[in-house]
Formats: structure tokens, sequence, C-alpha cells
């Protein structure tokens, strides 16, 4: 039997900012884009007895919250927190894989010939809080979709557990949200259905989910049948993703320059976020004309907003770019790739762009065409 364990960071933003300003313990705090269209990435819970919550615009917290202290993500901070917390990780759990910036799974099959597994989780997660002062939260059991629903129930002793026989009997009475593959589409048309607790979609015939969400049906049948054989996948820093681009003719426009440099990040800013990835490193490339091959990179906060990724390119390919020959290729890599859903960056995005964000990435999916741009890029 597989023993898998979810660990959270819980309230991440909140708390990795609290332990650089003390001083703000016990205030609302409201992580946040500072614009007059910004969003709330995070809030803190004397925030929330106001009523405010993430993804809210910043404008109607602080309407709710007057007294809130509103300051925008320290990216850097949150990175070197999560990079802290990966570090233990790696070196005391046999397996492990950071799936977001503030999540991480861990693989303890077989583990229990030699340990309590149970154990073993309180005193991963109790060495953490320890040498970080940050929260956690854990769920463990069969795989990492009960896992993770179990984490949900962690509070207040901070971890929650599920054994084989228990599973189905927890999942029924949870709401079809719990399900990490069920979206907000996909929650309004099974709720149109009448589908609301994890135990209906059960008591469907796999055939069924399939003719209404295609593959993702089957899948969504299988979790909730507390099936899910997805491995946990060792962070690796080497993981990457890139393009190239040689040009027909040798090149030193600046404009061409520019605009093949945006066309690459727009290619690969949307093969992230539809990987639901982050990168953490830009790497860019060029080739001059008699084949000499120049490479710089950057390390960067977990990113996958393609105007953050613009700036570091353009960054670097003037630095790069000294010889002011001719160029025949230019290249970009995103490196140090992590699932996680921070796709967009609420500290500095406002509502509107995140729509656009995502109205973009919709019309790529549907004309499965990567190369529509946004019109902010345009040269």
């Amino acid at each position: 039997m597989r023993q898998i364990a979810h660990i959270d960071l819980d309230a991440f933003f909140i708390n990795c900012t609290l332990l650089k300003f003390p001083d703000l313990k016990g205030k609302p705090l409201i992580i946040g884009g500072l614009n007059n269209r910004g969003i709330v990435a995070s809030a803190s819970q004397e925030a929330k007895k106001y009523g405010v919550h993430k993804s809210m615009p910043t404008r109607v917290a602080l309407q709710r919250c007057p007294d809130a202290v509103l300051l925008k993500g320290d990216f850097d901070l949150f990175t070197k927190y999560s990079d802290i917390v990966n570090e233990i990780m790696t070196e005391r759990a046999p397996l492990h894989e950071r799936a977001a910036i503030d999540e991480f799974y861990l693989d303890m099959t077989g583990m229990d010939r030699f340990h309590n597994t149970s154990k073993f989780t309180k005193e991963l997660v109790n060495k953490v809080k320890s040498e970080t002062g940050l929260s956690l939260l854990y769920g463990l059991s069969v795989n990492k979709t009960v896992a993770k629903i179990c984490t949900s129930h962690a509070k207040p002793i901070g971890g929650y557990e599920v054994l084989d026989n228990q599973v189905q009997p927890f999942l029924d009475p949870h709401s079809i949200r719990k399900l990490p593959a069920v979206g907000t589409t996909t929650f309004k048309l099974l709720r149109r259905i009448r589908i609301k607790f994890i135990k209906h979609i059960r008591s469907l015939p796999p055939e069924a989910m399939n003719e209404l969400l295609g593959k993702t049906g089957s899948g969504i049948w299988k979790k909730a049948n507390g099936i899910d054989p997805a491995p946990v996948v060792p962070y690796s820093a080497e993981k990457s993703i890139g393009k190239d681009f040689t040009f027909d003719q040798d090149t030193q426009d600046m404009k061409v320059l520019k605009a093949t440099l945006l066309r690459l990040i727009e290619f690969l800013g949307f093969k992230l976020r539809k990987l639901n990835q982050m990168c953490a490193c830009v790497s860019v490339r060029i080739r001059y004309s008699n084949h000499d091959t120049e490479t710089m990179q950057k390390k960067i906060p977990f990113c996958a907003n393609d105007e953050m990724l613009m700036e570091i390119a353009f960054e670097l390919f003037k630095k790069l770019y000294k010889r002011r020959m001719l160029i025949r290729l230019v290249g970009i890599k995103l490196s140090h790739l992590v699932h996680g859903s921070h796709q967009i960056n609420l500290f500095t995005d406002n509502v509107k762009s995140i729509e656009l964000y995502q109205a973009m990435d919709k019309l790529k999916n549907r004309y499965d065409n990567p190369a529509i741009v946004h019109r902010a890029f345009s040269l």
C-alpha cells in the first residue's frame, strides 16, 4: 500500500512577511497589488474576519477593513523560504516533490518496515517549523489526491491521516470542489445535473463521466473512487523548456530581435501555464554570424508571467549583445521548473490583466495557436 504525505505551508505569504516584519503580528495584514486595481494574494486571519479573501480587489478589501496593512508581496523572500524548506526535505525525506512554492508531497511507501510513517511525517513537519518559524499542515494517505484533501482537515491539530480502508467513507461526503481536477467550469456543469458530492460521481458509471467531460471525466471518476496512481516526482533544477529561432538572414535590427524574443517568451510562457508550471531561471542565447555562441542566465522568483519573463529576457539580451555583429540565432530557456498555480503575479497584476491572460490562453488553447500575442508587447 502506498503512503503519501501532502505538506502545505499554511498562510505562506502572510507568515513569511511576519517573519520579516514581526511588529505586524496580530494586525490585519493584506498581501497584494498596491495600485487601485490590484487584487489580494493573501490575507491574515485578522483581515479575514472582515470578509477579506484571496482574489478580491484590494480596493474592496480596504473598504471592508480600513485599518489593514497592505503590502506588496516579496517574492524573493517567499522563494528563499521555499528553498529552505526544500533543502530540509531533500536532506531528510526519501522521495519528495515540490509541487508549488508552498506545497510538497512525500512518498514514504515501504518505509513502514523501518519507521513509523506517521511519526516520521510529524517529526519532519516539526523540524521545518523549528528551523524556519513557518506554520505547516499535513495530510497522510494512500495517494496524492486523498492526502491533499486530508490536509484541508488538518487544523487545528496540524495533521490528518486516512488509512486504506477509510478512504471511501472519507471522500464520499465531500463536495466535488475538493477534487483537484474539478475547476470552476467543471463544477458548474456537474452541479447543473445535480452532482454535488463525491459520492454522486462514484455512483455514475465511468462511461457517463467520459461522455460528459471526455478524458477529464475518466480522471475525475477515478479520483472520486480513491484511485490516483500519479507518482511523486522528485524536484530537479535541471528540468527546462526552451525554444530557438534561426533567422533566414543574419540581422542586427533591434526591432526584429526584440520581436523575436517576445514571440519566444509568449510561446514558452503559454506552455508553462498550460503545464501548470513556473520557472525560477531564465536563459538567453545568441549565436553570431561567425557561429560564436554566448549564453547568460538569471535566477528569478518563481513565475509564469510573460511580462516579467520578457523584462528579464531583454535585460539579459542587452548584457549579452556587445559585439554589434550580425546575429543568426536567438534562444530562450526557462528552467528550475516546479508545478504550481501561482501563475499570475498577484502582487503587480490587476483583475483586468489577469482576465486578459486567461482570455489569451483560452484562445490559444481553442485555436491551438500559441502565437496570439499580448497587445501590451506590440513593438
